[in-house]
C-alpha cells in the first residue's frame, strides 16, 4: 500500500504518540478500527475517498500498530481514546470531521459523538450499534449471564491469561481464524484448549483477503503481542461507571449505519431488535440510514470494500 501514496506519520495526541496513515486533500474523513485490526482495515477506503476529493485519515488507535501503547490497563479508557481522537482532530487543524468507525472503533466514534458532538459533521458507523449505557448490556456480569465464561469478552478479562493463549499459536493463522470467521452465533474462547480446537484445518482466504493482507498484520501483531488491544475490553466495567453521566444520552449527529447480516455484533444481545424496532431511532434520532448487507460477516470494509466506500461517500457527500 505504500506505493499507492498512503503517507505515514507519527502524531503527538493526549499524551501518547500515534500512528496515522493519510490520502488526499479536503474535508477530513477519520477512519477508526476495531479488534484485531489496524489502519490497514482502511486501505480500500483511504484510496477511494482521497480519489473523490477527501482527506482520508486513518490512525492505528492506541496500543495498536505502530502507535504506543501504555502499559497500564486503565489508561485504555473510554475516555482515553476519545481524549486521543479530540487531540488527533485538533492536530489536523480541524474544528470538525467527518468520522467512520467499525467494530471497536465505532464504539469509540459512538462515544466521541456523545462527549463532543461538536467534533463530528456526520458519523457512517459499521457492525456495531450504540449501546444505551442505561440498558447494562455491555457489562461483564450481563454478558457472562448470557454466554457463560467462555464468551470471547469474558475470557479477556483476566491479565495475560489469552494472551498465553493466543502466543501458542502462529499470529497469522491466529488472525486468519478471525478474519474469516462466518458463524454470526456468540464468539467462544474455550479456557482449556483456546483456539487449539479451531485450528485443525486448514484455512481458506477469502477472496477479499490476500496472504499479503494476512502477513501485515501479523507482522505488527507478533512485533506489538495482544495486550493493548485486549485492554479496551478490560475497561467495560470501568467505562459503564464513568459515564453515568451520559446514562441517557441521545447521538446527535448525522447518522448511517451499516451491517452485515452474518456479523456476530447484529445477532447476539437482541441488537436486531434494537436496531430495527425503533429503541436505535429513539437513541440516534437523526440516524437516517440503516443497511444490513446480505451475506455478509463482521470484517464488511474489507469485505466489500467498493461498497462500503460508496455508501460512505453517498453520506458524507451531503454536508
Amino acid at each position: 500500500m505504500e506505493g499507492e501514496g498512503i503517507e505515514h506519520r507519527m502524531v503527538e495526541v493526549n499524551g501518547i504518540k500515534m500512528h496515522v496513515a493519510e490520502k488526499g486533500e479536503g474535508p477530513v474523513v477519520l477512519l477508526l478500527h476495531g479488534f484485531p485490526e489496524l489502519w490497514y482495515s482502511w486501505r480500500h477506503q483511504i484510496l477511494s475517498l482521497a480519489a473523490r476529493g477527501y482527506r482520508a485519515v486513518a490512525p492505528d488507535l492506541r496500543g495498536y500498530g505502530d502507535t504506543e501503547a501504555p502499559a497500564d490497563v486503565s489508561a485504555y479508557s473510554i475516555f482515553h481514546l476519545v481524549g486521543d481522537l479530540v487531540a488527533l482532530i485538533e492536530s489536523l487543524g480541524q474544528e470538525q470531521v467527518f468520522v467512520v468507525g467499525h467494530d471497536w472503533g465505532a464504539i469509540v466514534a459512538w462515544n466521541l459523538c456523545a462527549f463532543r458532538p461538536d467534533k463530528v459533521k456526520a458519523l457512517v458507523n459499521l457492525s456495531v450499534a450504540f449501546f444505551p449505557r442505561k440498558q447494562a448490556l455491555w457489562r461483564i456480569d450481563t454478558l457472562r449471564t448470557m454466554y457463560g465464561d467462555d464468551f470471547y469478552v469474558c475470557r479477556f478479562q483476566e491479565a495475560g491469561e489469552v494472551e498465553a493463549q493466543f502466543a501458542q499459536v502462529d499470529t497469522a493463522l491466529l488472525l486468519k481464524t478471525f478474519f474469516t470467521s462466518r458463524n454470526p452465533g456468540p464468539f467462544m474462547i474455550p479456557k482449556h484448549n483456546g483456539f487449539t480446537g479451531r485450528l485443525g484445518k486448514e484455512i481458506i482466504l477469502p477472496v477479499w483477503l490476500s496472504e499479503d493482507d494476512v502477513q501485515y498484520y501479523a507482522s505488527k501483531f507478533t512485533e506489538t503481542g495482544f495486550t493493548g488491544a485486549i485492554n479496551y475490553y478490560r475497561n467495560i466495567d470501568k467505562n459503564w461507571e464513568l459515564s453515568a453521566p451520559w446514562d441517557d444520552v441521545q447521538i446527535k449527529v448525522p447518522t448511517k449505519f451499516i451491517v452485515g447480516d452474518l456479523d456476530l455484533a447484529y445477532r447476539c444481545g437482541g441488537m436486531e431488535d434494537y436496531i430495527h424496532k425503533g429503541g436505535f431511532r429513539r437513541d440516534v434520532p437523526l440516524l437516517e440510514d440503516v443497511v444490513v448487507m446480505e451475506g455478509v460477516g463482521h470484517f464488511i470494509n474489507q469485505e466489500r470494500p467498493e461498497e462500503i466506500s460508496n455508501y460512505i461517500y453517498e453520506f458524507i457527500q451531503k454536508f
